[in-house]
């Protein structure tokens, strides 16, 4: 987790944006959450990953964070949904230590990788500092993520590297997605980056050319009235995407 300026981070990550709203699951319930009412995630496991978004996309003066663009209510629904149970894995074994060329070779669904992992690493640093992730101040917060980052701790069966990953990916998938999908709240990352979104045509602008492009975004889940629907569909049902 090499210090990188945030603007260098969006810039980077934003290449990605229009990508990744096709690997979210829907949901079949409107997302009602707040930072204090998840789906899937418990209190526990709640105050560490909202500490622990928001140092990987921290907010700045160039705008909100990966917590305030609701990026835990976008983690949440994912575990919660058709990917957090494994729907499109292969979970029928042999299981043993794979290469690195291979891919994912655990046993665990991605919502039991990240309970076993947050469950272990809350037991830890509750026991290494007497408190809680969410306590830590930002330096130590740091340190306990890269140390995750470089591996070498077992988080009751998942290499820790394997879970920092996961939850790195998951962030900027989260920070980026269309908001139909519980994150980027406001559009706030395509704003930033100037993506424009989930427009269906662009009729009008056929004729003109080397014109900049200043719409303001567009969600996929979007009415006429701006208003933002957001659901999941239920696990049997969803194309959850796979790993």
């Amino acid at each position: 987790m090499d210090t990188i300026s945030r603007r260098s981070f969006l810039k980077a990550a934003g290449a990605a944006a229009a990508g990744l709203a096709t690997a979210c699951d829907r949901a079949s319930r409107p997302v009602t959450a707040s930072r204090t009412q998840y789906s899937w995630l418990n209190v526990d496991e709640a105050g560490f990953i909202e500490p622990a978004i928001a140092r990987l996309v921290p907010a700045d003066e160039s705008g909100p964070g990966a917590l305030e663009a609701n990026v835990a209510v976008y983690i949440d629904l994912q575990l919660a949904g058709a990917w957090g149970a494994g729907e499109r894995l292969y979970r029928s074994g042999p299981w043993q230590q794979g290469k690195p060329t291979q891919g994912y070779q655990l046993p665990f669904t991605p919502a039991e990788l990240f309970r076993n992992s947050m469950r272990a690493i809350t037991d830890d640093v509750r026991k290494t500092n007497q408190v809680s992730f969410a306590k830590l101040t930002a330096a130590d917060q740091d340190a306990y993520l890269k140390a995750l980052e470089g591996g070498g701790k077992d988080l009751g069966g998942v290499p820790s590297n394997i879970f920092f990953q996961s939850l790195l990916e998951m962030t900027i998938e989260g920070f980026f997605s269309d908001p139909a999908y519980g994150g980027n709240k406001d559009m706030a990352a395509w704003k930033q980056i100037g993506f424009p979104g989930a427009y269906a045509n662009y009729y009008d602008l056929v004729d003109k050319h080397g014109i900049e492009f200043r719409r303001p975004p567009m969600s996929l889940a979007q009415d006429a009235s701006g208003t933002i629907h957001i659901h999941v569909e239920p696990p049997a049902q969803s194309a959850a995407k796979g790993r």
